[in-house]
């Protein structure tokens, strides 16, 4: 029992110690801890995610693309993802020889797979030209015309709406309330005849 309060304080310190508090003239201090690192040397994670983010923005131009998952978004899964079961295919009791198969569905695959990789090498950059023209366009009307119009048009339609209001309530209410109180007195009664 001896010593027994100095063995406790001698756990606590090596606890402290373990937890990174320190213990200073018998009070428990927890160490200076910055949240904002300094300005021109940042030391916490929250500054250097603020500049990874606008690195990840600055690299939008000119990240490497992915050459091997070409539709990462899935546009045209559906749509033009044909293979030659999807448009030939033989009924049983209707059978071409194996070999007249096999030759029909290495024409066919062949002749897709070189006849798309022509059309793009003569056509897709003309259209990937004239389609990033057209986006490009259609976000600048959209940004610069079609967004200021439809703020605009909402400015402006509150203080009509607050007119309108206004005039309801002032013209409306009284009319429909003095109709209210006549009709409010007219009964209606309904009688079965035999």
């Amino acid at each position: 029992m001896t010593g027994g309060i100095k063995d406790e304080e001698s756990e606590v310190c090596s606890l402290c110690a373990a937890a990174g508090v320190r213990v200073a003239q018998g009070f428990l201090q927890s160490p200076f801890i910055r949240k904002q690192g300094n300005i021109y040397k940042p030391n916490n994670k929250d500054m250097d995610n603020d500049s990874m983010n606008e690195k990840a923005m600055h690299d939008v131009h000119t990240k490497e693309i992915d050459l091997v998952n070409r539709d990462p978004k899935h546009l045209n899964d559906d749509v033009v993802k044909v293979d030659f079961e999807d448009v030939i295919a033989e009924p049983e009791g209707t059978y071409s020889f194996d070999g007249v198969w096999k030759a029909s569905f290495t024409t066919f695959t062949v002749t897709k797979y070189w006849c798309y990789r022509l059309l793009t090498m003569l056509v897709g950059i003309p259209l990937a030209l004239i389609w990033g023209i057209y986006f490009a366009i259609l976000s600048f009307i959209h940004i610069w015309a079609v967004v200021p119009c439809v703020k605009s048009y909402l400015i402006e339609i509150q203080c009509i709406s607050r007119v309108y209001s206004i005039c309801i309530h002032t013209f409306c209410d009284p009319l429909f309330e003095a109709m209210g109180k006549v009709f409010s007195s007219v009964k209606i009664s309904i009688t079965k005849e035999i």
